[in-house]
């Protein structure tokens, strides 16, 4: 409801839950499911095929552009929008999946009002983010507390995304062991994958990189919570490597954007830091494998994909040993994950992989063979058989 799947990951709100929702749909398609996704629209009412099988209708909601923290009000008229187009649809649908919070506040009533099954991805919780949240971030709100634990009991079924995130739903949030199902999500590896030596310095040369410079690159929606200050203050201790910070900043995180080039100024390392901005699914495929290091300083993450693209890449990845990023990267195989955030614990991690050839060979190895063994076709199977559980359950 917060942000199209259509929209470019690390743009805006949008992030890895447009890939998984568009990659998820995709996959169910060609499997022979018919799937039709909704979201806000913030112009006019529309409807797209995205891939065969796959359908976009923006509903047209609350009128253009709308703060994310005043859509909660406006989730009785995205859910009252979706149930006419249910009520309209050539052929009845079998099962609702509402991703994130806010959708599952405006789809839940849908699927109580017409007895369909419904099934709940969270993506992340704010019973978690609230846990590890950094100093310049604001907390979520009650509501969306209380509304994840509503929707935690009331749905027949909730497909997590990590083991990481099955712990905090049945332990912090109250869900049912039963009703919760493992689906992680997987990567493209023909869109992700190494590429000839050419093109990898292809790409470092239009960033300003040296050959001899380290290339550490970190990806995300600039925001407190990805951590991305740590990466900049880990930079003072590589003097022999360039950061490039891809994605633009969240909404309402302007100024934490801001202060990352105060405090790479400060650091005296601002000629060594690339902020690029937000990327297609190519040209970041083409900056994972150019990377040398690609780090992931979250506070917290409910998967992490990422590291996975990366390590399907053939990049090494330094990350954060919290949440989700405890299965994405496999600590001392695809790469390092650290405890704390003193930034010399991470700057010591990037420079072994930097002066080792032959670790970054391993590592790099090791984690497209990690990254080869499930693909989205997986995923979809796998969604299937929730959904199969969820109408068994709503029977």
């Amino acid at each position: 409801m917060h942000t199209s799947p259509a929209d470019r990951p690390g743009k805006g709100d949008a992030g890895g839950l447009n890939v998984l929702v568009l990659e998820s749909a995709m996959a169910l398609a060609a499997r022979g499911n018919r799937v039709d996704i909704f979201t806000r629209s913030t112009g006019a009412p529309r409807t797209e095929a995205l891939a065969p099988g796959v359908a976009l209708h923006a509903l047209e909601t609350g009128g253009g552009i709308v703060r994310k923290h005043e859509l909660p009000n406006l989730a009785d008229e995205f859910g009252e929008q979706l149930q006419r187009f249910a009520f309209a649809a050539d052929e009845p649908f079998d099962v609702i999946h509402a991703h994130y919070w806010l959708s599952g506040l405006a789809a839940l009533p849908v699927a109580l009002s017409l007895g369909m099954p419904i099934v709940q991805t969270f993506h992340t919780l704010a019973e978690e983010k609230n846990r590890r949240i950094g100093d310049d971030d604001r907390p979520e709100p009650e509501r969306r507390l209380l509304t994840e634990r509503y929707l935690a009991s009331e749905v027949d079924a909730i497909a997590a995304v990590s083991r990481a995130e099955v712990d905090v739903l049945c332990d912090g949030v109250g869900a049912s062991a039963e009703r919760v199902w493992l689906v992680p999500p997987a990567v493209d590896t023909m869109l992700f994958q190494p590429a000839p030596l050419a093109a990898r310095l292809d790409v470092r040369a239009r960033l300003g990189v040296r050959p001899e410079d380290g290339l550490v690159v970190c990806v995300g929606r600039v925001q407190p919570l990805k951590g991305q200050d740590l990466a900049v203050r880990m930079l003072q201790h590589l003097p022999g490597a360039v950061l490039v910070l891809a994605g633009d900043a969240t909404p309402g995180s302007e100024r934490y954007l801001e202060s990352l080039h105060d405090l790479a100024r400060d650091l005296g390392v601002e000629r060594r830091v690339r902020h690029i901005g937000s990327l297609d699914r190519e040209a970041l495929a083409q900056l994972l494998d150019a990377a040398d290091v690609v780090v992931v300083p979250s506070r917290t993450e409910s998967f992490g994909l990422v590291p996975l693209e990366a390590a399907a890449s053939g990049t090494p990845v330094v990350a954060s040993r919290v949440g989700g990023l405890l299965e994405s990267v496999i600590d001392g195989q695809t790469g390092i994950l650290i405890d704390g955030r003193d930034p010399l614990d991470w700057a010591q991690a990037v420079g072994s992989i930097l002066e080792d050839d032959d670790l970054q060979v391993e590592f790099g190895l090791a984690g497209r063979r990690a990254a080869s063994r499930r693909d989205w076709q997986d995923v979809a199977l796998e969604l299937e058989t929730v959904y199969r559980a969820a109408a068994r359950a709503r029977a």
